[in-house]
């Protein structure tokens, strides 16, 4: 455009700048729009919404501070009076004189049935999630999802009774099929007595994990933006495809902070695992046994009634490590999804 179709400026008045860069512009290019509220350049609903969500966070964090001063107070008398070494030892005998009491079998059993509860929803869920927000019909698609979204909020001691008089009896056949035909591995060797094991345990948690990974990465891939969807099938992708380059990167992030959430569900799960393991504190790769474990969780369920002073303290102190491997799982997870969030289109 020629310079004598640009209307001039009224006399005395203040020149606006256009190119957003100059010295009668605002941020972003918006020279013409006027500056509202305090010096700050934010009105008084936004600073009172901004101080109570830093207000927020910063009772969160001390909360979460709290529970582990709260942790550490209360652990540190029976620690003092454990005859063996808290970290390493696999017995647990609190309640006798002197108490001699170590973390090493519960924390491995925690982490052995929460690691095969993942294996083995994981897969499931992801199955789940793309079927419902990619490939069902709409209808069918909403049916499922209220369905994954009821099953996530079922509670723990439902599916507990459920894995001890229901599955208990009918995983007999799977176990002794895994002993017969992979035998040979070291996690499904066994004695050929089957029962309430870690095996059993992994199964129910991975059935109480798979509604909460499920839903949670539907909502992921349903984000995902129709552009970048539409591109890769306008370029020949097949539907797979599209899912595969499109969907899956995007959602990753989101994919993998679901996939925590559901492994610290089965991290601190309780009553589920309580009602359908039969405790020993040994530290076995044999998940197929009877008695090839115990959680964290559940053996401070078991326990706690009839715990005296020193017990109380000693699983307190086992509670501690609990919390320590959860807040450890979370941290990792952010650090995973801080280097994974070019994909989803939001780094800075």
């Amino acid at each position: 455009m020629s310079e004598a179709l640009v209307p001039a400026a009224p006399a005395g008045s203040r020149p606006v700048d256009r190119s957003g860069t100059g010295p009668g512009s605002a941020p972003g290019g918006g020279g013409g729009l006027p500056r509202t509220g305090s010096a700050s350049g934010l009105r008084r609903g936004d600073r009172i919404f901004r101080g109570m969500s830093v207000g927020a966070g910063i009772l969160l964090l001390g909360i979460i501070l709290a529970i582990g001063v709260f942790l550490v107070a209360k652990a540190i008398p029976a620690l003092r009076e454990n005859t063996a070494s808290f970290l390493t030892s696999k017995e647990w005998a609190s309640n006798t004189s002197p108490p001699a009491f170590g973390i090493a079998a519960l924390a491995f059993g925690t982490l052995l049935s929460s690691l095969l509860a993942l294996v083995l929803a994981f897969p499931v869920a992801m199955g789940v999630a793309l079927f419902i927000s990619h490939y069902a019909p709409r209808r069918l698609a909403g049916l499922l999802g209220y369905v994954i979204d009821l099953l996530a909020a079922v509670p723990s001691v439902v599916y507990g009774l459920w894995g001890i008089f229901f599955l208990n009896d009918r995983i007999l056949d799977t176990s002794a099929f895994l002993h017969d035909h992979v035998g040979w591995l070291p996690l499904f060797a066994s004695d050929g007595i089957y029962g309430r094991s870690i095996f059993l345990a992994g199964v129910v948690l991975a059935i109480m994990i798979l509604p909460i990974i499920a839903s949670l990465s539907r909502e992921v891939f349903l984000q995902v933006p129709a552009a970048h969807q539409e591109a890769a099938l306008a370029l020949g992708a097949t539907r797979w495809e599209m899912v595969r380059v499109a969907v899956l990167p995007f959602g990753r992030p989101g994919v993998i902070g679901a996939t925590m959430l559901g492994l610290g569900r089965a991290l601190g799960e309780t009553i589920a695992v309580a009602l359908v393991l039969s405790p020993a504190f040994v530290v076995s790769l044999h998940i197929l046994e009877p008695s090839s474990g115990n959680t964290i969780a559940a053996n401070i369920a078991n326990g706690f009634g009839e715990a005296g002073p020193t017990g109380r303290g000693a699983l307190i102190a086992s509670g501690l490590v609990l919390f320590a491997i959860t807040l450890a799982v979370n941290m990792a997870a952010r650090a995973v999804i801080h280097r994974r969030r070019e994909f989803s289109g939001d780094a800075r």
